[in-house]
């Protein structure tokens, strides 16, 4: 993009910022700056283009998205919140490191919202399978690919299509809050030990048969065990 936006590059890990990607075509600038600078920065953690331990500045965020000071504090307030940043006054935002503590809350945190989505979903199955299938085709094209971001984001809109499905927006939002820590960790792994892509395969099309079949409790077994199955790889990485 022209015009000082030379440095405007999001990844594809969240369909908040997906959504921004195409709203931005053709002119960026129809997006307040303060949510331009958010996806930015928020997507350049997630990617690990901002680690762990870095020290983010007004001023260097402001180069890079094109906006003045005010709208980065405004996005770095809201990254805070999220707890992907920790705000030091005059100094800039600290990007949190993935902490072993922090997998353990995560998955767990996970863990209650899915199998409680799983019991609730389970009169709507046939829905939910028409919508599981092609994202589950989308994981296998992407593991073909060996694209583990692009993976993680179908995996990340499986798990979320469950989710929604159950009906409770509230928590909804906040399973994807989790699903954002949870791709900062994941990208990595998945890179590192790309085999972890074909055995979540097999654990996702195993959830669709579950929801073809007549026993509500596989299917709810099935889903912590791939919770666990994540935990494991996780923590093995850290």
């Amino acid at each position: 993009m022209g015009n000082g936006q030379g440095d405007f590059t999001l990844g594809d890990e969240t369909t908040e910022i997906a959504r921004i990607v195409a709203d931005a075509a053709p002119g960026v600038e129809r997006i307040p700056a303060a949510e331009r600078v958010y996806a930015f920065v928020k997507a350049a953690i997630l990617d690990r283009v901002y680690p762990g331990g870095e020290l983010l500045t007004e001023g260097q965020l402001s180069d890079a998205v094109g906006v003045s000071r005010t709208p980065v504090r405004e996005a770095l307030l809201r990254l805070e919140a999220s707890g992907l940043v920790k705000l030091y006054p005059k100094k800039g935002a600290l990007v949190l490191p993935v902490l072993p503590q922090e997998i353990n809350d995560v998955l767990e945190a996970r863990e209650l919202i899915e199998t409680h989505a799983a019991a609730k979903v389970w009169p709507r199955r046939k829905e939910l399978i028409a919508a599981l299938e092609p994202l589950i085709r989308e994981m296998r094209v992407h593991r073909r690919a060996n694209d583990a971001k692009k993976f993680l984001e179908a995996d990340r809109a499986f798990h979320e299509a469950i989710v929604e499905a159950a009906g409770n927006e509230i928590l909804a939002k906040l399973y994807d809050s989790l699903r954002d820590r949870q791709v900062r960790m994941g990208v990595k792994s998945i890179q590192v030990a790309p085999a972890r892509m074909d055995s979540s395969i097999v654990d996702h099309q195993q959830m669709i048969d579950a929801l073809a079949s007549n026993s509500s409790k596989r299917f709810r077994e099935l889903v912590v065990a791939h919770i666990h199955n994540a935990a494991t790889h996780l923590r093995g990485m850290q």
